[in-house]
């Protein structure tokens, strides 16, 4: 039997893989809903296409032109955040892949899970934000969380079989984004377009700013923490440019494992939805002639210092990551339309560290109240 599945964000960069991997798996996967921000127009295409039982599009503005253009298909048109994280707890749906940008993913989250829908888990900032509500409700009502994120897919991979044997340190492997190597004196006048061209993977705007300033890879490691019961100290980030090795698992008696491949998103989100089972695929293989040497250096945390304070978020805890993404947010759009420069997003985002109201024992209430702090922080110093 197919498996139903909902995409919230199937316009996006992971959200239009996942429809390409159902495209090429029509007998496994049933699309049931799709969602998007505001680009109405793919979102009319794949609605017209995958013929799911509803669509949702966040911005309001967008709903006529949705409706109009669905009003011959037998499809249900919703628009708004709140539809969103309603649709996801409909009957049929076995699957919500989480591909929304940012903090807007937590809520319908955490209503696919009280409704007992396994997560595909792609908003790395869900679990930044509220790892430790996430990860009580989904063992409240038994819900596996499946991480699509190449490097936790790694993980994950690397441990079917080893679930019984203890973690001594993972190492989230790094491409170093388009300024590997460069030092605070060039970062200075980087430009949002050159940090846009990042050397190995083809994702949205954001991630990829995120990626050139290290800021994904303290992200994800935060994500880690969560997703594999692990401390700060036994997670750790190398740098590998050719993206090949997309991450190490160390055990306690010395032996790594690793999980290798051409860099793809297709694999781990495809992995995400048909666990434990792997479909035949014809993604390009890789081969070890075309790449004879794999390189690895220390990950750069003095010029990159968003990693830094990711960890320093990590192993503070609280309210603190909450803090960090709501700011981030708010200085990678900025940088985006050249209102910040490349460092000083950096800087915003300490501040706001320091500022915001610091709360030990978050409840859901407080990290809203978090966000919103945050991102006027944020906004008032840029």
């Amino acid at each position: 039997m197919s498996k139903h599945i909902a995409i919230l964000g199937s316009t996006g960069s992971i959200g239009t893989q996942t429809l390409e991997v159902v495209d090429a798996n029509p007998e496994e996967f049933t699309v049931d809903v799709l969602t998007a921000n505001n680009n109405v127009e793919l979102l009319i295409e794949q609605a017209k296409k995958f013929k799911p039982d509803v669509v949702v599009v966040a911005c309001e503005d967008k709903y006529s032109q949705l409706s109009e253009a669905l009003k011959d298909e037998p499809i249900k048109v919703y628009a708004g955040k709140d539809a969103i994280a309603q649709v996801v707890q409909m009957g049929a749906i076995d699957v919500v892949v989480t591909a929304m940008v940012g903090y807007s993913g937590l809520l319908p989250t955490i209503n696919a899970i009280k409704a007992r829908k396994n997560i595909a888990l792609a908003n790395k900032e869900t679990l930044v934000v509220a790892g430790e509500i996430i990860q009580k409700l989904a063992l409240k009502y038994g819900v596996s969380i499946y991480p699509v994120d190449s490097e936790h897919s790694a993980i994950f991979q690397c441990l079917m079989g080893e679930f019984d044997n203890p973690i001594e340190k993972i190492y989230l492997t790094a491409s170093g984004g388009p300024f590997r190597g460069k030092d605070k004196k060039f970062l200075e006048s980087v430009t949002s377009k050159q940090a846009l061209k990042h050397p190995n993977w083809d994702m949205g705007a954001k991630i990829t700013i995120d990626s050139a300033s290290m800021m994904n890879k303290g992200f994800e490691a935060i994500e880690a923490k969560w997703l594999f019961d692990l401390r700060a100290d036994q997670i750790d980030v190398v740098v590998h440019h050719q993206s090949i090795v997309h991450s190490l698992v160390q055990f306690q008696d010395g032996s790594m494992k690793a999980q290798m491949g051409l860099p793809d998103m297709k694999l781990p989100i495809q992995f995400a939805l048909t666990f434990p089972k792997r479909l035949k695929t014809d993604f390009p293989r890789f081969n070890f002639m075309d790449y004879p040497e794999l390189s690895f250096s220390a990950a750069d945390s003095d010029n990159f210092r968003n990693l830094a304070l990711a960890y320093e978020a990590m192993n503070k805890g609280g309210n603190l990551p909450c803090i960090i993404n709501a700011a981030n947010e708010v200085v990678v759009d900025a940088f985006l339309k050249d209102r910040v420069g490349f460092l000083q997003m950096s800087d915003i985002i300490e501040n706001c560290m320091h500022k915001a109201n610091f709360i030990k024992n978050p409840t859901y209430d407080d990290y809203v109240l978090t966000d919103t702090e945050a991102r006027k922080l944020a906004q008032s110093m840029l």
